[in-house]
């Protein structure tokens, strides 16, 4: 077809169009949207960000010390992937160890980097407590001196008091007021007091040890003794010392079979176990990793700070409670004040409350006292170590 004959088409075409659409044969759309220009297009994606960013919440700093060791390692991913403070809950983590793990640490922070978190807004490695306490939103104290081989008591005692001390004192300069303190390092109940001593304008309110480890620990034992998930298996309790003078208790625990609650007393059938070998299991437990893996427990401590932690910003479930490391004042069980010692808590908006009014028989009151003796000279030990 030569070039004029196209032309006449054209020409027939569009008035034949203009005939139908006079007629009424023809509908254009009237309510055609808008067609945004290119420039629209590309930012839509970035709107769609600018949106979501707007609808999370504010980032919060979350402090994690002895970042480079093994609990460190099996910790940091859980809650920077959101199993801690919320799905929603943007962070930045705070890595804080000592000058020589410093080249650790850094190998740590690329595989958290790695990892392409969306929650984890920022990763901070330092060695320096001034950059590692600033604006806190929780402080997770993980790293302390461990015991060596020829050490006494009273010299690992001293070595935490040091740490702690100066870890309660920046909390207090640099920290929020409001930081949740969650202390890990063993003696965990005594470098958890020395902190809290050392931070006189935080709450002590703010401060606990975990003892979750004993109670994932105790109520794994009834679990498997009963035949049950462990999810099945509510309200043991942890008293005391994070230590093999530790109490842990299931006069109050109940299990659920098919449904029902009972009582696990009446669901385990052997009084002689409970009182036994279930609790010299439980306080040995960590012992036996050791000597199983030549190396302390990790992954299930990991795990236990993960529950601690979200328990304390999303609170217990309703008719439940855990067991935390808190401080003791003008307690309804008789222990000692100025102890942080392991209690039944339930938690509701950020806060615990010990739970008041449960019955105490002369086998548990024994094993209460007793653990608490050892808290009084541990404390008393390290208080004498404050001003040197």
């Amino acid at each position: 077809m030569n070039p004029k004959s196209c032309l006449l088409n054209y020409k027939s075409q569009k008035s034949l169009l203009l005939v139908r659409r006079r007629s009424g044969q023809l509908t254009l759309p009237r309510d055609r949207p808008a067609v945004r220009n290119r420039g629209d297009l590309r930012n839509r994606p970035r709107e769609r960000e600018l949106d979501k960013e707007q609808s999370m919440a504010e980032t919060i700093r979350v402090l994690v010390t002895g970042a480079a060791g093994q609990i460190a390692y099996s910790l940091l991913y859980s809650i920077a992937k959101g199993d801690v403070f919320g799905k929603d809950q943007p962070l930045a983590l705070i890595l804080l160890d000592i000058p020589p793990m410093l080249p650790v640490l850094e190998g740590v922070v690329m595989e958290l980097q790695d990892c392409a978190l969306p929650l984890l807004k920022e990763v901070i490695p330092t060695d320096k407590e001034e950059v590692a306490f600033k604006d806190l939103d929780a402080a997770i104290l993980v790293g302390s001196m461990p015991r060596k081989e020829g050490m006494e008591r009273k010299d690992l005692l001293k070595a935490n008091v040091a740490i702690f001390k100066s870890q309660g004192a920046a909390l207090d300069k640099y920290a929020k007021k409001t930081v949740k303190v969650l202390v890990v390092g063993n003696p965990a109940n005594t470098n958890c007091l020395i902190a809290a001593k050392s931070a006189p304008s935080i709450p002590k309110e703010n401060f606990s040890c975990l003892t979750r480890l004993d109670h994932n620990r105790a109520r794994s034992q009834v679990a498997m003794r009963c035949g049950i998930p462990a999810d099945n298996v509510k309200n043991v309790i942890i008293w005391g010392n994070h230590s093999s003078t530790q109490y842990p208790d299931v006069h109050h625990c109940m299990v659920n079979v098919q449904g029902k609650d009972v009582a696990a007393f009446d669901m385990v059938k052997d009084d002689d176990w409970l009182k036994g070998d279930f609790i010299s299991t439980v306080q040995q437990r960590g012992a036996a990793v050791i000597k199983a893996r030549k190396l302390s427990s990790a992954m299930s401590a990991a795990k236990a700070i993960c529950d601690h932690m979200r328990d304390i910003w999303t609170g217990t479930p309703e008719g439940e409670f855990i067991s935390m490391g808190v401080y003791s004042s003008g307690n309804s069980y008789g222990v000692p004040d100025d102890l942080i010692y392991s209690f039944p808590v339930t938690i509701k908006d950020k806060t615990w409350k010990i739970v008041d009014g449960l019955a105490i028989n002369d086998f548990s009151r024994a094993k209460m006292d007793a653990t608490a003796a050892e808290l009084v000279e541990e404390r008393d030990t390290a208080i004498s170590f404050l001003g040197v």
